[in-house]
């Protein structure tokens, strides 16, 4: 499982994996944007959002057992990635009190828990949308240069790997669980969403991000908090949810697809990760005594 999604993360990033496999790094620096799966703080200094994780039990088994922000009680998935291509061991937030100078030139995650391809989420969460994370890289440009200089911020900017992971709060919550989109139906809505997704990719382009790798959603009726709400009482995956992440995925990949070969120079990737989970979900004895305990 794990193993062929990093296939595709390093196809992306265009590494060479030693027989021994250690990691060449290629690329000089890795920035995310997104929700609250590749959020490692950013939330925390919002006073009226809830959706931080700046508290116990979170970051139990993080190091120093800190509470870091991150939605985890570990590692989250831009941490594994920055450690993969041998950048960096963890992936900071951008707005980490912190965070150093020399800090930035390897990249950061400008994710903030609640956000989507809709504002609305976002909003509903009271945290950053994507565009105030495209604000956010912005100003990044700016301090990179300064750090760094005007050539070799150039170069960071577009040889570094990009990952943009959202779309989950759009649909499961925006969408199925509030009524403030119901003048859309479902196919509607998807397609507001993937327009939404190609135009970010475009305005990341247009700020010189080259190598882009754009995430789908995860099977949204296996998420616990939708099987313990609407599963029944023995907790079932919820087909509607599940068919709406499949729709979404579908559609979102063939835009990037086509946005790949619009975009000069560009190198866009869709990821699958609803396949890969949903094994795991389905079939978590497969992947040993610890997931078959802790099975969602």
């Amino acid at each position: 499982m794990e193993t062929k999604f990093l296939y595709i993360f390093l196809l992306l990033a265009n590494v060479s994996v030693l027989q021994s496999n250690a990691v060449v790094p290629q690329v000089p620096a890795l920035i995310v944007f997104g929700d609250s799966i590749t959020d490692p703080g950013n939330n925390n200094g919002l006073k009226s959002s809830w959706a931080k994780c700046n508290f116990p039990p979170y970051g139990r088994d993080f190091q120093d057992q800190r509470a870091t922000g991150r939605f985890s009680n570990g590692k989250i998935p831009p941490d594994f990635f920055a450690s993969q291509l041998g950048i960096k061991e963890y992936l900071p937030a951008y707005l980490d009190p912190e965070l150093s100078d020399e800090d930035l030139p390897s990249g950061v995650s400008f994710a903030s828990g609640g956000a989507g391809f809709d504002d609305i989420s976002a909003k509903l969460a009271a945290g950053y949308t994507l565009w105030d994370q495209l604000q956010m890289f912005k100003e990044y440009k700016r301090k990179i240069e300064t750090v760094a200089g005007i050539e070799r911020a150039s170069k960071i900017v577009s040889d570094s790997i990009y990952i943009i992971l959202a779309g989950s709060n759009d649909i499961m919550t925006t969408y199925l669980t509030s009524n403030i989109r119901s003048n859309y139906d479902l196919p509607s809505y998807v397609n507001y969403l993937v327009q939404a997704a190609s135009s970010f990719n475009k305005n990341l382009y247009d700020l010189g991000a080259r190598k882009i790798g754009v995430v789908g959603v995860p099977p949204l009726g296996c998420v616990p908090a939708v099987r313990t709400l609407r599963g029944g009482i023995t907790r079932e995956c919820v087909d509607i949810d599940n068919q709406a992440a499949l729709l979404f995925n579908t559609e979102l990949s063939a835009e990037m697809t086509r946005l790949a070969l619009e975009l000069p120079g560009s190198k866009i990737i869709y990821m699958d990760v609803y396949n890969i989970l949903l094994d795991l979900i389905m079939n978590s004895s497969h992947y040993g005594t610890y997931y078959r305990l802790y099975q969602f």
